[in-house]
């Protein structure tokens, strides 16, 4: 019997070749073997029926955790962003774009829902995709090194352990600031590692572009989640990973293409300012030129939604957002944060979510 690849498949389905993988990790495709890392299905295989109802959301095949921890990411609100979604997604709706992918949370979710013809995440953050290159390229090499800095890691008392993440740290950081070409497993490996280690999962770096967030006091971290890591590698394949500003996504945006915007949050004060994740900061001018490119996106014909933080929640006379989206569907969503840096000040806050289509009203 001759067999074809998943790419091959994905081609000849018109699907992508993630949601491939996945169909045969369900058995859904008979025939199908995997003899080594990749997935071979019988070439007069048939597409599967697509196990979806008649609205637009695709049942769940399999669940994708990222694998960063991630100073605002959209863990908390997945259900309401989930619920947010345009029609179509999946049907007409066929392309996917994520220019400010940082953890992933959002694009983990779609796809373990929905079957997409094209992908394109990106991020100006160069460590960041270097480590998504290598999940989706070299996950069983990145699983080796996890492996055994977790082995390491585990053992040592707290002094120990505070002299070992110093030594990943800078080791991390002297890779950071040397030219390179393709992707490092030792840069992936060591910004998992980091990145599960330190102080709340922070990403920040100093004015010269170090990575300079202490260690967390975390008992057991989880510093290898090997099957999730096997998941992703296969969920992003086809996927595009791109190095760059979000502007470069339009290249790939139609009418046809969803986009999701999670840019550096507009601080509510100073001192819940985490903009300084990569060495370009991205102030009020900058927050006003991606609403002139979501503008441009909305006049292509794509399905926009955006994310941000709600100036309200410390000065109910600050419209930045409203007169900035003004004419667009802006809704309030909830989440448990920290605004300022008093522990007491945890809790419910809001947050926005902007779109070019009508999206429902969110309850608290």
């Amino acid at each position: 019997m001759d067999y074809i690849s998943t790419r091959a498949a994905a081609k000849k389905w018109g699907i992508s070749p993630g949601r491939v993988a996945e169909l045969c990790r369900l058995q859904r495709i008979s025939g199908c073997k995997k003899p080594g890392n990749q997935w071979l299905i019988p070439s007069n295989a048939r597409k599967p029926q697509d196990a979806r109802d008649s609205s637009t959301q695709a049942a769940p095949q399999i669940t994708l955790r990222p694998f960063l921890k991630w100073a605002g990411g959209k863990g908390q609100l997945l259900s309401q962003i989930g619920k947010s979604l345009p029609k179509g997604l999946g049907h007409t709706i066929t392309k996917y774009a994520e220019p400010f992918v940082g953890g992933g949370a959002v694009l983990f979710y779609i796809l373990s829902r929905y079957s997409l013809r094209e992908i394109y995440i990106s991020d100006v953050n160069a460590e960041l995709i270097n480590t998504y290159r290598v999940v989706q390229q070299q996950p069983e090499a990145l699983i080796q090194e996890l492996h055994r800095m977790q082995a390491d890691y585990h053992p040592l008392d707290p002094g120990q352990r505070s002299s070992y993440y110093q030594q990943k740290r800078d080791r991390y950081n002297q890779l950071k600031a040397m030219p390179r070409e393709g992707i490092s497993i030792e840069l992936g490996a060591l910004f998992i590692f980091l990145n599960r280690t330190c102080f709340n999962g922070l990403y920040r770096v100093n004015r010269q572009g170090g990575f300079n967030v202490p260690m967390g006091a975390y008992r057991m971290p989880a510093i290898c989640d090997e099957e999730n890591l096997r998941s992703l590698s296969q969920a992003l394949r086809g996927v595009q990973i791109v190095c760059g500003d979000y502007r470069a996504s339009q290249q790939f945006i139609d009418s046809n293409t969803f986009v999701y915007f999670d840019p550096p949050y507009r601080p509510l004060n100073q001192t819940s300012s985490f903009t300084s994740y990569s060495e370009q900061e991205f102030g009020d001018e900058a927050q006003i030129q991606l609403a002139q490119y979501f503008s441009q996106l909305d006049q292509l014909g794509a399905q926009v939604l955006l994310s941000n933080s709600d100036p309200k929640n410390t000065n109910a006379q600050d419209n930045f957002f409203e007169e900035l989206y003004q004419g667009f569907c802006i809704r309030r969503v909830w989440a448990n944060r920290m605004i300022n840096s008093k522990q007491e000040a945890r809790g419910p806050v809001s947050e926005l979510l902007i779109a070019n289509y009508k999206i429902p009203r969110p309850r608290r």
